[in-house]
């Protein structure tokens, strides 16, 4: 608000009055989680085309853009409709500051989905319509951009938070690793749950992949809970919100739980009795573990009183 102005300079002398509720709720929350998913599937989805192309290539090519492209646009739905001034947005596009990191990550997040776009045109052409396709030749070069835009793409959230002022939990080095986890988490769990007749030994590697970025979340997440009070008094005050005590320590562990620890047991009997079933459940308890874990770590900062 302002408090006075002083004539001969034009100056306003300006109070920052905290906003005494959370700003970022579910829909960043959904944000995150979609982004997570329509990264994920480009990540791991290039990687199971550049091991097994001969194998299961028809497939993943098929599916693998139209999944990102569904929830790369709820990713962009739940943004624009999350801002405040959302007719405004074309702002972004007609005059960027590229000092933001919102307008970069807007700019890469719509070449990347434009491009998921044209590999979803092309795929369906080949392999729902049976038709030919001239584009085709240009799937794999493109796929190549988007797996490249892929990683700035899921990374670029930990730089808004990272920038949130008095968030002294959100530390953007630390999202930067949690963000690209997200997305090899999501994007395993994916294929594990559309590869029913996959073989074992692209099972096996999806399940690595799920349970060593569940493994990974899980030490940064526990880091932080038992050491993140030596960062900073703040951060203490912020953990409290999930410690026994807290408001919010059943929905923090039952994230836990679900996004990491319930995984990485069930893909370590898994790999032991080479059962497919088991890949099943820590698929499912990862998708919407993640959920669970991201939302609360979005809430509980926003929570403590700034003044």
């Amino acid at each position: 608000m302002v408090e006075h102005t002083v004539a001969a300079t034009n100056a306003i002398v300006t109070l920052d009055v905290p906003i005494p509720q959370v700003i970022w709720g579910w829909m960043i929350t959904l944000n995150m989680w979609a982004k997570s998913i329509g990264t994920g599937v480009i990540l791991v989805g290039a990687y199971l085309l550049a091991r097994y192309n001969d194998k299961i290539g028809d497939q993943v090519r098929l599916w693998m853009p139209i999944i990102s492209f569904i929830f790369l646009n709820i990713f962009l739905l739940f943004t624009l409709l999350d801002l405040h001034q959302p007719l405004r947005m074309w702002h972004i596009f007609a005059h960027p500051h590229w000092t933001s990191a919102i307008t970069v990550g807007a700019w890469m997040a719509t070449v990347f989905t434009g491009i998921v776009f044209i590999l979803c045109v092309i795929a369906i052409k080949k392999y729902v319509l049976k038709k030919e396709c001239k584009l085709e030749k240009y799937y794999d070069p493109l796929l190549k951009i988007a797996v490249v835009l892929a990683i700035p793409v899921t990374l670029y959230t930990a730089t808004i938070m990272g920038e949130a002022t008095a968030r002294e939990l959100w530390q953007t080095p630390t999202e930067l690793v949690q963000m690209l986890l997200a997305a090899l988490l999501c994007g395993s769990a994916v294929y594990l749950l559309l590869g029913g007749k996959w073989s074992y030994e692209i099972k096996r590697d999806l399940a690595i992949i799920l349970g060593s970025s569940a493994f990974l979340s899980f030490v940064i997440y526990m880091g932080e809970y038992y050491f993140g009070h030596m960062k900073a008094e703040e951060v203490a005050a912020i953990l409290a919100y999930v410690k026994e005590s807290g408001p919010y320590h059943v929905m923090f562990w039952a994230g836990q739980w679900l996004a990491f620890i319930i995984p990485m047991v069930l893909v370590y009997f898994s790999l032991k009795s080479r059962s497919s079933s088991l890949l099943y459940l820590a698929s499912v308890s990862a998708i919407i573990g993640l959920y669970i874990a991201k939302h609360v770590w979005l809430i509980i900062p926003q929570l403590l009183p700034l003044s």
